[in-house]
């Protein structure tokens, strides 16, 4: 029986706790000025995943992005919002795990983002802004590629910019 128990305690475990909004802001320092302009805003975005270990084996995945609309030479609003999960994840080797926390989590988390953002766009009085996918794959393998180990670029990975999202 000790065998089967051990067995047990070995298998990888992967749990969501939970998922929550961190942070949210908004600001429109061209208003009410702004809507009178005819042409569509400009979009910049960027967006951030940070990996940070709450206990030994709890993470917390944190995804930031920061949107901004220029019309000209105007900011028509800034946009910045950081969506995070807590996960438990077990009996996983390190390249496992970061690969876990970077692609896995960060899929998950994402679309809770997308989703803040997208309605804090609309309630501000602007056409809705719907933020693409991103290839959390592709953006780790970036990372791996710059040498980056979780513990150099917690909370300051760049994912891919996305310049024009679908709106």
């Amino acid at each position: 029986m000790p065998s089967e128990t051990t067995a047990e305690t070995s298998q990888p475990i992967f749990q969501l706790q939970t998922i929550y909004l961190k942070d949210l802001s908004l600001e429109q320092p061209n208003s009410p000025a702004i809507f009178l302009e005819q042409k569509m805003p400009d979009l910049q975005i960027t967006v951030n995943v940070g990996v940070e270990a709450l206990a030994e084996t709890t993470y917390e995945t944190t995804i930031t992005v920061t949107l901004t609309a220029t019309v000209g030479d105007k900011t028509a609003y800034l946009i910045e919002g950081k969506q995070a999960g807590i996960f438990e994840v077990r009996n996983l080797p390190k390249e496992t795990l970061d690969q876990v926390l970077y692609i896995t989590c960060a899929s998950i988390v994402y679309p809770y983002l997308r989703a803040n953002i997208a309605d804090i766009v609309l309630r501000s009085g602007f056409p809705p802004v719907h933020l693409v996918e991103i290839n959390f794959e592709a953006y780790y393998r970036e990372r791996v590629q710059k040498g980056l180990d979780s513990q150099e670029s917690a909370g300051n990975g760049a994912a891919p910019a996305e310049s024009s999202p679908q709106q």
